[in-house]
């Protein structure tokens, strides 16, 4: 079993991939004691389809680079929500603002604390 550490560190890792690729208002949601989906989610939005496809690409090769694998993948052909299930981190890249407003996983977890995340 992995430390919350650990965790946290891959999270941070997975949301700097995001940012490598020109992801914006990105957020770490850190879900301990409010889901048993997952202790993180990683959200990242970008401008267009074409984007978001890139910048789950990278963050599924920052993840393999950093010793986990994508458990599950869905939505990666339409490009407007990617999820990328590694278990104990989701990242959601959303493919424009509309469609992550419209979800609204901000507002749906509220209770979740933030991971301050400003990219390097």
């Amino acid at each position: 079993m992995k430390e919350k550490q650990e965790i946290k560190d891959v999270a941070l890792a997975l949301a700097q991939a995001g940012f490598d690729k020109k992801g914006t208002d990105i957020a770490i949601l850190d879900l301990e004691g409010l889901s048993s989906l997952a202790d993180y989610f990683v959200l990242v939005s970008a401008s267009n389809v074409k984007q978001a496809q890139s910048i789950a690409d990278e963050i599924e090769d920052k993840g393999a680079e950093v010793g986990t694998t994508v458990l599950h993948r869905e939505g990666y052909h339409e490009g407007e929500w990617i999820l990328l299930d590694f278990g104990d981190i989701i990242c959601h890249v959303f493919g424009g603002q509309e469609t992550r407003s419209f979800y609204g996983l901000e507002q749906l977890w509220n209770d979740a604390a933030r991971v301050e995340f400003t990219g390097a």
